[in-house]
């Protein structure tokens, strides 16, 4: 592995350490972005199952956005993350952000998140 891989690997794993120690049991919201895409899942680790997700792959967010890769697909990620969230009965989620710095598409899921009806 090159030394990159490994270093990211080692922050995105202090980050989902750091978490499971402050949780109590909440769900977590994690974010992908990849060059052209942005994903999130809530995830339950005690049972080990996703409660819901959203990306900007899906048919209703490619026919609205001119690509996956900005912030306004980062949003429109976040509101639908958050509406499906709600919906199957979570309100309190951890935010994991995967290693990424807090800044740009991933922040602007985090607040569309916020805004659409979760707590963190």
């Amino acid at each position: 592995m090159s030394k990159l891989k490994v270093t990211n690997a080692r922050r995105k794993q202090r980050v989902r350490n750091s978490l499971r120690r402050t949780a109590n049991g909440r769900p977590r919201l994690s974010v992908f972005r990849s060059s052209k895409h942005i994903y999130a899942q809530v995830i339950d680790d005690v049972k080990g199952e996703t409660l819901a997700s959203a990306s900007s792959l899906e048919k209703t967010m490619r026919d609205g956005a001119k690509t996956g890769a900005n912030i306004d697909a980062a949003k429109a990620v976040g509101k639908l993350l958050a509406e499906r969230a709600v919906k199957n009965g979570v309100k309190e989620v951890v935010f994991d952000r995967g290693g990424y710095l807090y800044h740009g598409r991933v922040k602007a899921l985090a607040d569309a998140a916020r805004e659409s009806g979760l707590s963190f």
